[in-house]
């Protein structure tokens, strides 16, 4: 069984209705990491069937170069579910990297999806288990089930905060997706997010934060994505092309903390080995540094490399 790729770039998630052509075509030409052509909450019920084919004829006509593809099924309470993953898997399984699944609850509505992959793969003759799945939570229920969840199969690459569904569930006093709600002093969404985030690191998954609807409001979407990210998030959805560049920049390194994170791995490569004189710490400049140095530098540099970052300083090896 193939194993999916867990590393993908997500720091834009770009949400595209699945019924409009027109959207389609143009989001191909975005900076996005990823594109998810949406099946669900975009398109109505009456124009769902006609939207799976759209979605297939895209992605096997479109140039998706450099972007993980992504469809957004419908979810297991309803009645279009199947249909969406049969269609689209077979009609276009070979390129297609996931498969969302919103309004995830229990860890058996996972285990069904990856069911129903495996059967479409082997009866396509596609590799089994290439396919990735990115759970989506919006409910209290799926909350309190996210480890379970994020254990459910091995290819689940992704757990998703849904806040406007969220929001509804839990009777949140807002009106306003992702704002604080009026009259609560503190973070609200600060333990759902930590809750995501950690069943998402305990079992080596992306941790993504959902959708900011004001989309013309560029500065409250910086607001609310440099909250997740300084959490640890890997990425954000956009709902517009004015979102994108915001989200790449947040969710990617600063150069100066890009480069130094690189320096602190040279340089502790370096003091650790033979020539270096073998020490498990080390000066660089005037911080010390470590193994829990260098574990922390591997997440910024792997995040700047992921983003296509490039060094701007190099390690010297100090003289005497």
């Amino acid at each position: 069984m193939t194993t999916v790729n867990r590393l993908r770039p997500r720091r834009s998630c770009l949400a595209v209705p699945g019924s409009n052509p027109r959207f389609l075509e143009k989001a191909q030409g975005l900076p996005a990491d990823q594109v998810f052509l949406d099946l669900e909450d975009a398109c109505a019920p009456l124009a769902k069937p006609e939207a799976r084919h759209t979605i297939v004829k895209f992605l096997n006509e479109g140039d998706w170069t450099g972007k993980t593809r992504v469809v957004r099924v419908n979810d297991w309470t309803t009645e279009w579910t199947y249909r969406d993953v049969v269609t689209v898997v077979e009609g276009a399984g070979q390129n297609l990297d996931c498969i969302m699944l919103p309004k995830v609850q229990d860890a058996q509505q996972v285990v069904a999806l990856d069911l129903l992959l495996t059967q479409i793969e082997k009866t396509m003759g596609f590799e089994v288990g290439r396919i990735g799945i990115e759970a989506q939570i919006e409910n209290a229920q799926g909350l309190n089930n996210v480890n379970e969840i994020a254990q459910a199969s091995p290819r689940v690459e992704t757990i998703i905060f849904g806040p406007a569904d969220f929001m509804a569930s839990i009777n949140m006093k807002s009106l306003v997706v992702g704002e604080q709600p009026p009259g609560y002093p503190a973070d609200a969404y600060h333990y759902i997010l930590m809750k995501i985030l950690m069943a998402a690191r305990a079992n080596n998954l992306q941790a993504i934060d959902g959708p900011y609807l004001q989309i013309r409001n560029v500065d409250g979407y910086r607001e609310v994505a440099q909250r997740a990210a300084a959490l640890g998030f890997d990425g954000k959805w956009v709902l517009h092309p004015g979102q994108v560049e915001a989200s790449n920049e947040i969710f990617s390194p600063s150069q100066e903390d890009y480069d130094h994170a690189e320096l602190i791995l040279d340089a502790y490569d370096y003091y650790t080995s033979e020539a270096g004189g073998k020490k498990g710490s080390a000066m660089l400049g005037d911080e010390m540094i470590d193994e829990a140095s260098r574990k922390m530098a591997l997440v910024v540099s792997g995040k700047g490399r992921a983003a296509g970052m490039r060094r701007t300083s190099k390690f010297e090896i100090p003289e005497g």
